[in-house]
């Protein structure tokens, strides 16, 4: 069962992902940001960069209850290249 070991917020609503398989990736979530109650808000970037793993590694949630699974996020979800700078 792969879990999320890291995350760090990058520029333009990505984020870099460490798997527990060893496993790196950049996902665009720009993709998922909608004008609807529960990805609407991730439009904001300040939301956006709320972003936490839970205590288990199974998923990362927002404020809101937006939550996506790791097996989604490894292995589903195409990822970018991993040469981008993160927030300040």
């Amino acid at each position: 069962m792969v879990r999320i070991i890291k995350i760090e917020v990058l520029h333009d609503y990505h984020i870099h992902f460490v798997f527990s398989d060893g496993c790196e990736k950049v996902i665009d979530f720009k993709q998922f940001i909608k004008n609807d109650t529960l990805t609407g808000p991730l439009q904001e970037p300040e939301f956006f960069n709320s972003v936490k793993i839970y205590d288990n590694g199974r998923g990362i949630y927002w404020p809101n209850n937006y939550d996506i699974c790791p097996d989604n996020l490894r292995y589903y979800i195409k990822s970018e290249k991993l040469s981008m700078k993160a927030t300040a």
